[in-house]
């Protein structure tokens, strides 16, 4: 109680600008401070190895290009199994023989065969869900996507790219989704992860990718999915 009163008074000595001076540095200091222990969280805090973490499989759509086949390979690199997803079979061994050259003790590399943009895409993902059954699935990555070829206004896009857009955006990522997540609730671990375009969040306006836009609300799927195990 003394050294409060005395915090106080020694406060009050202050002249005004000084204090006024402290408060905006302070206001000026948080923003750094939250910045600093993000950076810290995300890429510096010493983090459980995923399989322990989450499980020893990880499920990767559209994993023989860009984003997909990276993350792979950074899964692979931290000992994780893989089931690779994809609609070429050719460019999905490829890959798989690839991340197995270059980590060698990855334990094991899967692939399957999935064209998320071609009929029967129900019967495909039941036919992945048998594949996966009984594995520890610990992380699914939905990063298979579809955009236009080219710009185009709403009326120009074509009854079979608007069909396939949704069907790959939107009915792709939520089967999928569908399958591994309640193998993750009966071991009561796992993550989820989604990858879309900021086009339907971020861009107010987006005339020339309309559809696109709107099949890519995945990150509602994400945040109530993720609201639902809270």
């Amino acid at each position: 109680m003394v050294g409060t009163c005395a915090h106080v008074e020694f406060l009050r000595a202050q002249p005004a600008w000084a204090l006024a001076l402290a408060a905006v540095g302070l206001l000026v200091a948080l923003p750094a401070i939250r910045l600093a222990l993000w950076v810290y969280a995300a890429f510096l805090h010493p983090c459980k190895p995923r399989r322990r973490r989450y499980g020893a499989w990880a499920v990767v759509t559209d994993a023989t290009d860009g984003i997909g086949r990276a993350i792979a390979f950074r899964f692979a690199a931290a000992g994780l199994r893989l089931v690779l997803v994809g609609r070429n079979p050719e460019k999905l061994a490829a890959v798989a023989a690839e991340i197995k050259a270059k980590h060698p003790n990855v334990p094991e590399v899967r692939t399957f065969v999935l064209d998320f943009a071609a009929e029967g895409l129900a019967a495909g993902v039941k036919a992945l869900k048998e594949a996966i059954r009984g594995l520890d699935v610990g992380v699914l990555v939905n990063n298979a996507g579809l955009s236009y070829p080219y710009a185009r206004y709403f009326h120009e896009v074509d009854e079979e790219l608007m069909r396939s857009l949704t069907r790959v955006n939107v009915e792709g990522v939520t089967r999928v989704t569908y399958a591994v997540l309640p193998g993750m609730v009966k071991r009561k671990r796992g993550a989820i992860v989604n990858i879309g375009s900021a086009s339907a969040s971020v861009i107010p306006s987006n005339p020339m990718y309309s559809v696109y836009a709107a099949t890519n609300l995945v990150f509602l799927l994400t945040k109530y999915c993720s609201a639902s195990f809270h």
